[in-house]
């Protein structure tokens, strides 16, 4: 496995390649690396999960016919999970092939041999493409939030604990988080939480504000001790209560 190299700047975007041919993994990571871009490569899709459980990932390079699952499958599951933009690599030169392929999630495709130079542009296609949907949900660019140890991950929506647990959210519990953790130590009535959420996308009802916040807390916090970071601020709303840092 090939981690970022300590000295790469955190705000560049964020590329993981998936291959099983270290010879590509190399020079696919070193073009790109050369071009402003962070690069990580691995050989299968347990690494890769392992690697975007931990990291903020922008976009995944993916081989098709890995050695030992299959490339398409590995999308899908991707797709199912996260809004990660996905550049599929195959040495399969079939229109059907590639049909399938963008219908299990793909942004585009990219058929072996390949030039590297190609490869980039595709990438900075796909991530133009991508960056009004992204900067819609993920307000400023911001590629994550992180508190006391917590970090929700706006690329894959996936919130962790500080064990490093995920903790399922829902639709509405997700965007009205992004709101809280967008505007840390402010009060924000719920008009304001209702209207703010609606910018990623989900549908939270003016009514069930209340509800989410109650069922975020539980998510967040234990039954036993007094609220910590989602705080009631009485006749005015709710404030987030600890420091947030920002990951671009």
């Amino acid at each position: 496995m090939n981690f970022l190299p300590s000295e790469s700047p955190a705000a560049l975007p964020h590329v993981l390649a998936v291959d099983d041919d270290p010879s590509i993994r190399e020079a696919v990571g070193d073009y790109l690396r050369g071009h402003d871009l962070r690069v990580t490569t691995v050989a299968d899709g347990g690494e890769m999960r392992e690697i975007l459980a931990r990291e903020v990932v922008d976009l995944v390079v993916l081989d098709v016919k890995l050695q030992t699952e299959d490339g398409l499958a590995l999308a899908r599951r991707l797709r199912d999970e996260s809004a990660i933009p996905i550049v599929m690599l195959t040495a399969r030169d079939d229109v059907a092939d590639r049909v399938m392929g963008l219908e299990m999630g793909a942004d585009d495709y990219l058929t072996k041999p390949f030039g590297p130079r190609e490869l980039l542009a595709r990438i900075r296609a796909v991530l133009r493409r991508r960056q009004p949907e992204l900067q819609q949900g993920r307000p400023e660019g911001i590629r994550a939030y992180r508190f006391d140890g917590w970090e929700l991950n706006l690329n894959t929506r996936r919130l962790k604990n500080r064990a490093g647990e995920t903790v399922t959210l829902s639709n509405g519990e997700f965007s009205l988080l992004v709101v809280l953790l967008g505007a840390p130590h402010r009060t924000l009535r719920r008009d304001q939480l209702l209207d703010l959420s609606r910018l990623h996308g989900d549908d939270v009802f003016n009514r069930s504000v209340n509800t989410q916040i109650m069922r975020l807390r539980r998510k967040l916090e234990d039954d036993s001790q007094e609220h910590k970071y989602i705080l009631t601020e009485r006749g005015a709303g709710y404030v987030f209560g600890v420091p947030v840092e920002t990951v671009h």
